[in-house]
């Protein structure tokens, strides 16, 4: 029996985590591999291989890609800007998998990704294993909401306009987020959802003001009520919300110039209040403001 038919068996016997790893085929990675990574999945019953650990019959690409498909988790060592862990790192941003960056150099992490989750351990394996720990914690608390709610929460779209005066800049972002039930139950029960966000935002859905409060996570100031698209997703299901926020970006001081876009990026998280319990989704936000002449 093939290695990787075992650890199916194994995750179907236990119902564990599958990591599927990414990083240059190069023996200077194999410690940080080994004892970095794998160990450290493993103390938190996560599955991790890389695929040279595997026997198969296609192709290797088409390998990479069918493990990055059945995956729950990526980790991705992207030092050295290796070009082939790059392209598949894209692959699974695209399939909407959770994706954990790593690097020994923060210069290897590209400027369009740095607001997604990634560490920097340096030379010390020791750091790796202590912040891959939190980060591995962290992925499989969002993957065990999903399978204890039925419900996958996903960003889809972000659109961000400016209003400009020459004193002021204010960004409003449209969000659209989906809401869906890819297994073969009903859902929990809805009952309340919650957006988090720093001070100085307001949203509005339906062409309505969006009741707020102080945050009840330390990392957000307020938290605001959405209201939600309905209370249960059929198995198989799909349900979007719809809203936008809206926050002043920068205000012209002592001659300075307001410019044409802003960029915003971070995170949010969106929590489900259900019958099952609360639920919280950490989303990563990343959208231009600009102006637009018409």
């Amino acid at each position: 029996m093939s290695n990787w038919l075992c650890v199916k068996e194994m995750l179907l016997d236990t119902d564990s985590i599958f990591a599927f790893v990414l990083m240059p085929f190069d023996e200077s990675f194999d410690d940080i591999y080994k004892m970095g990574i794998k160990e450290t999945a493993a103390q938190l019953d996560i599955v991790a291989e890389r695929v040279d650990e595997q026997i198969f019959q296609e192709g290797i690409l088409d390998r990479i890609y069918r493990q990055i498909d059945a995956a729950d988790i990526i980790v991705a060592d992207m030092s050295g800007q290796n070009p082939n862990v790059f392209y598949e790192v894209g692959y699974a941003h695209a399939k909407e998998k959770i994706c954990l960056l790593l690097t020994s150099d923060t210069n290897d992490i590209p400027f369009d990704l740095k607001h997604h989750r990634h560490i920097v351990y340096g030379d010390s394996i020791s750091n790796l294993r202590g912040m891959l720990s939190e980060e591995l914690a962290w992925a499989k608390q969002q993957i065990e909401n999903v399978k204890a709610s039925h419900i996958k929460v996903s960003l889809k779209d972000l659109y961000g306009k400016l209003e400009k005066t020459k004193s002021s800049a204010k960004g409003k972002v449209t969000f659209k987020i989906d809401l869906l039930n890819e297994s073969k139950k009903t859902s929990a029960e809805i009952e309340a959802i919650y957006f988090y966000s720093t001070s100085g935002w307001e949203l509005e859905q339906d062409g309505k003001e969006c009741p707020s409060t102080e945050s009840d996570i330390s990392d957000f100031d307020k938290r605001h009520f959405i209201s939600p698209p309905l209370r249960k997703l059929h198995r198989n299901s799909w349900a979007q919300l719809k809203f936008s926020g809206s926050k002043y970006l920068a205000f012209a001081r002592k001659g300075e110039e307001i410019k044409d876009e802003y960029k915003i990026s971070g995170r949010t998280v969106i929590r489900l209040v259900t019958s099952e319990g609360n639920f919280d989704y950490e989303l990563s936000l990343d959208v231009v403001c600009e102006e637009f002449p018409f």
